[in-house]
C-alpha cells in the first residue's frame, strides 16, 4: 500500500483507514483508489481488527474523484473508466467486510465521496459538513455505486434532486434525509466516531458482522431467501460464546 496516500493502523480492535491527501480535499486519483482497495483488504484479513474507522485528513472528508488527474490523463476516457471501476471495486469490498465500519466525515463530502461514505455502516458527521453530488457541475455522471446507494439511503425523488440540481445538504439535513447516523460538534467528530468504533469492536463480532451482511444483501435477495438466510445465521449465532453466555444469563 502507498502509505502516503492512505494510512492504516489498528489499535484497540479498530482498523483506522485515513485518506491522506488533504491538499486536494482527499480527492481520489487512480493510485489512491488502489491504495484504498489494499487498505480495505488489509482490514478484512487483520485478525486484530474487529471494527473499521474510515476518515479523511484535513478540513474535508473527500471531494470525490480527482478532476485534475482526469484532466492531465493522455486518454481521459480510458483513465476515468479505470478510475471509476477501480474505486467501485474497492468500495464494494468495503461494503462486504464482515466487520462494522464507521465513517467520520467533515468539511465536505462530494461525488464519489458520497459512495465511500455510504459504503460504511454508521456515519458520524461534523455539524458544519456539506454534502453534494457535484457531478453535473463538471458535466459528469454518478459513479462508484452512487446511483445504487443514494436512492436506497434517501429515496428516489430526493436522490434525483441531488443529482440533477447539485443541491447541497447541511449536516442536519443529511441526518433528516437518512444519509448520516449522527451529527456532532466539529471538534468532537473524530472522537465520537472512534468511540463508536471501539464500542463495536468490543461487541459480538459474528453477530455484528452477519447483521451487517444480512441487511446489505437484502436488496439483492427475495423475502424467502432473506428469511432462510436469517434462520441459518441465527442458529449459528447461538453457538457462539457471546450468545451462549447471554442466553444462559437470561435463563438463570
Amino acid at each position: 500500500m502507498t502509505d502516503d496516500l492512505v494510512h492504516y493502523t489498528c489499535l484497540a480492535g479498530v482498523a483506522r483507514i485515513v485518506l491522506a491527501r488533504p491538499a486536494v480535499a482527499n480527492a481520489v486519483d487512480l493510485p489512491t483508489a488502489r491504495a484504498l482497495g489494499t487498505a480495505f483488504g488489509r482490514a478484512a484479513a487483520d485478525p486484530d481488527a474487529r471494527a473499521v474507522l474510515v476518515s479523511g485528513e484535513g478540513k474535508r472528508f473527500c471531494a470525490g474523484g480527482d478532476v485534475a488527474a482526469m484532466a492531465a490523463a493522455p486518454d481521459r476516457e480510458a483513465y476515468l473508466e479505470e478510475l471509476a471501476g477501480t474505486l467501485d471495486g474497492a468500495l464494494r469490498s468495503l461494503a462486504r467486510l464482515d466487520k462494522p465500519v464507521v465513517a467520520a466525515v467533515q468539511g465536505a463530502v462530494a461525488g464519489a465521496g458520497i459512495a465511500l461514505m455510504l459504503s460504511c455502516d454508521l456515519i458520524v458527521a461534523a455539524a458544519s459538513t456539506k454534502f453534494l453530488l457535484a457531478y453535473a457541475s463538471v458535466g459528469l455522471t454518478p459513479d462508484c455505486g452512487v446511483s445504487y446507494l443514494l436512492p436506497r439511503a434517501v429515496g428516489q425523488q430526493r436522490a434525483l434532486e441531488l443529482a440533477l440540481t447539485d443541491r447541497r445538504l447541511t449536516a442536519d439535513e443529511a441526518r433528516a434525509w437518512g444519509l448520516v447516523a449522527e451529527v456532532v460538534d466539529d471538534d468532537l467528530c473524530g472522537e465520537r466516531a472512534l468511540k463508536l468504533g471501539e464500542q463495536l469492536a468490543a461487541g459480538p463480532a459474528f453477530a455484528l458482522g452477519q447483521a451487517k451482511r444480512l441487511l446489505r444483501s437484502s436488496w439483492q435477495t427475495s423475502r424467502a431467501q432473506t428469511g432462510g438466510d436469517e434462520a441459518r445465521v441465527i442458529a449459528e449465532a447461538i453457538t457462539k460464546p457471546p450468545a451462549r453466555a447471554a442466553v444462559d444469563r437470561f435463563t438463570s
